[in-house]
């Protein structure tokens, strides 16, 4: 990999009798080797991306994957110009994604896994479905050719959209397969689970998720349009995992492309067309002042601790 830093988005669904016995050891660990991002542990399992050097980023898998069933963990390896995460954290959750639904177990039921490779012919067929399971201001960057977009602000909202949609979805007479994506993986685990649960048999996800279909499938194949957010400060990225074109609004956490910060509602650190109206004047001089701080700290070499947004 040429690039200087190395990304790692990890998860595996497990059991954990006691996440939090884990949590010190693997931050202790992560810190000794300069490794910065997030990492969430719960009775389900272990979801996070991190990044560091090689060396580091190779021996804090190598201990994951002593953990508890971890042996196959998930990983999507990339690669960034600069640190893209400002601290380390690992954080003890309820749920490793929110999903909301107690009963869900991916362990338990989970939908069939289609390999990038497979993935175009499946989603071709007219008698699929195809949705994106991510946020509404991740499937605006970028999505697959024919996707429905549920137009949802967390993931917590994906069951009430479903449940509300399942009929004109499905229809009446033999139901069509339904093929679902999302950046990594992680979130159709629990989506493809729950679909199964309400009752729906023939359910599949691409395995890896999108991350795994563009570093696989070459650009001239690909059914792909757009650019793929990704939770950290690289924001998006395109064929190939490379960097892709958007900017972050630091008031919202949007991703912005070019046309957004060329509006007079862009301020660079204070607000964009998407959140103009959201936030009140008292708070854009808050936002104003704290990219004050943040240049300020970057003209004396020093870091500034922002805020992350996180997979929902």
């Amino acid at each position: 990999m040429q690039d200087p830093v190395r990304v790692a988005a990890l998860y595996r669904f497990t059991r954990f009798e006691d996440c939090a016995a884990l949590r010190a050891p693997l931050e202790s660990l992560c810190r000794d080797h300069g490794i910065r991002g997030t990492l969430l542990l719960a009775h389900e399992g272990i979801n996070g991306t991190i990044a560091g050097s090689a060396e580091g980023i190779d021996a804090v898998l190598a201990h994951i994957r002593t953990l508890p069933d971890c042996a196959d963990l998930d990983v999507k390896l990339s690669g960034a110009e600069t640190m893209p995460f400002h601290r380390m954290k690992v954080r003890l959750k309820r749920e490793i994604v929110t999903m909301g639904e107690p009963n869900i177990d991916p362990l338990a039921v989970v939908g069939t896994y289609v390999e990038p490779q497979d993935w175009n012919a499946l989603i071709a067929d007219p008698d699929t479905i195809v949705i994106d399971t991510r946020n509404d201001y991740e499937v605006a960057v970028g999505t697959f050719e024919g996707a429905i977009d549920p137009k949802t602000a967390t993931f917590r909202d994906f069951p009430e959209w479903f449940r509300s949609e399942r009929e004109r979805l499905l229809g009446e007479g033999k139901p069509p397969k339904v093929a679902m994506f999302c950046t990594g993986g992680i979130r159709c685990e629990k989506s493809t689970a729950f679909l199964k649960q309400e009752g729906v048999e023939d359910v599949y996800h691409l395995k890896g998720g999108i991350l795994k279909y563009l570093e696989t499938v070459p650009e001239e194949d690909s059914l792909w349009r757009g650019e793929c957010f990704v939770f950290d400060q690289r924001v998006t990225i395109g064929h190939g995992l490379t960097p892709g074109s958007h900017a972050l609004c630091h008031a919202c956490r949007r991703p912005v492309n070019a046309e957004d910060q060329a509006s007079p509602l862009f301020e660079e650190g204070v607000s964009c067309p998407a959140c103009h109206a959201e936030r009140s004047d008292e708070q854009r001089a808050s936002y104003r002042e704290r990219h004050r701080q943040e240049a300020l700290a970057a003209m004396r070499g020093v870091a500034h601790v922002g805020a992350v947004r996180g997979v929902d």
